[in-house]
């Protein structure tokens, strides 16, 4: 009995997922304490802005080489040290005192996360059949949005109760088990099950076959349109609240940090809808632009509505702009829609990554542009006002990119993975 229909894949399977879970949360978990980091390090916005960008800046720039050294060497053994380095990382961030470690930290958060996504994928597709392969990778999908959703009112009550350093400390001795729990459940007890499979490709070739690859999707239009629309939905939701939601909840509207978690919440509730609801709508309609594009305008209208209302809208109306917003990054998911309906599968996984740079990028400008903005602005209320033109700015970008998309489609076998 092969991989693909041993009852052990479910193992893998949750293993996996629940790993993800765990390394998602610590994307976002650090802007539950933005306003403690910065009286007990005494650093200002821009640094703490700063802090954020450099563990997406790190995903961001590892996102293409990831996909080349999984392809030439096996995922599992990146899956485990990345979930292992995501955890020393973040037990460094709770021991730390001076600023230094604290960058240090994200830097090593940043380069565990960056392991995660490229490598689960190739993970599953080779324990599970193509069929079961297409309906996991939403299930994959949406865990990372239960990781944020584990970053709000979970997390933020577990700061109440025990403090802040406490709680990412348990967080990243949870993460190094999990390195462990890989290790067990990838390497160790599948060598007694399953008989090793030898690769015969050489490391020459693999890398002329890169080369060429990467050559083609630099100067391919189509996969500029996929990096900018990517670019458009992801930076504005994970950048911000990642850094910024929970200090405005504060700041603008006096909330507590429990009401502000449960404020961003409401953004998470609706990346989980968006995701299956608006992937159901384009396969109803048979088309990914058209939906896609809704999509877009929706997310540039919500990030204009918090400037038409000067930075401040009305309590219910900022809970729905959360929920699209949230709703908006969820949909993300049909960027590598496109990359399969536009691309070869041959192609696929590099053409995903660079997609997927376009959306960390984002993510890593935003909240050091956002941090600069309330620096240099005298009062908090025209430092959020101003700040909102960064996310605006960057989904009409998205916009722009998803309208030059070029909608192809594939032969059946193309499309199937």
């Amino acid at each position: 009995m092969g991989k693909q229909h041993h009852k052990y894949r479910w193992l893998v399977f949750v293993s996996v997922l629940f790993t993800y879970l765990m390394m998602a949360s610590q994307r976002t978990a650090p802007g539950l304490i933005t306003d403690q980091l910065m009286k007990d390090f005494g650093v200002a916005a821009s640094t703490i802005g700063l802090l954020t960008s450099v563990q997406f800046l790190v995903y961001t720039s590892l996102q293409i080489p990831m996909g080349i050294l999984a392809d030439r060497f096996g995922p599992n053994f990146f899956l485990i040290v990345g979930a292992a380095l995501t955890g020393l990382g973040t037990i460094f961030y709770s021991l730390g005192t001076h600023e230094f470690v604290l960058f240090f930290s994200r830097l090593l958060i940043g380069i565990g996360d960056a392991t995660i996504w490229v490598n689960m994928v190739l993970i599953l597709a080779q324990w599970f059949q193509k069929k079961e392969f297409v309906r996991l990778i939403g299930f994959a999908g949406m865990t990372g949005s239960l990781g944020f959703l584990l970053a709000t009112v979970p997390f933020a009550t577990m700061i109440l109760l025990f403090g802040w350093r406490i709680t990412f400390f348990a967080a990243g001795i949870l993460l190094c088990l999990c390195g462990v729990l890989l290790y067990a459940v990838l390497v160790k007890h599948p060598k007694r099950i399953f008989p090793e499979e030898p690769v015969a490709v050489t490391e020459e070739a693999q890398r002329e076959k890169t080369a060429v690859l990467l050559r083609r999707i630099c100067s391919n239009q189509q996969a500029w349109a996929l990096f900018f629309c990517h670019f458009g939905v992801v930076g504005g939701y994970v950048g911000f609240i990642s850094s910024w939601a929970v200090p405005y909840g504060l700041d603008m509207y006096g909330m507590t940090r429990s009401d502000a978690s449960q404020l961003i919440m409401i953004g998470l509730i609706g990346a989980l809808l968006g995701a299956p609801l608006t992937s159901g709508i384009a396969s109803w309609l048979a088309t990914i632009k058209k939906p896609y594009i809704v999509v877009h305008i929706t997310v540039l209208l919500s990030w204009l509505t918090f400037l038409l209302c000067k930075g401040q809208p009305s309590f219910f109306l900022l809970v729905v702009l959360f929920f699209l917003i949230g709703f908006g990054y969820g949909a993300s998911a049909l960027t590598f829609a496109a990359v399969r309906q536009s691309f070869p599968l041959a192609e696929s996984g590099l053409v995903s990554g660079f997609a997927n740079t376009g959306g960390f990028l984002s993510a890593a400008l935003l909240p050091m542009i956002f941090g600069y903005v309330l620096d240099i602005t005298g009062r908090l209320e025209d430092g959020y006002f101003y700040g909102f033109i960064i996310p605006t700015i960057f989904s009409a970008i998205g916009l722009i990119g998803i309208i030059c998309l070029r909608e192809q489609r594939q032969k059946a076998e193309n499309n199937s993975l």
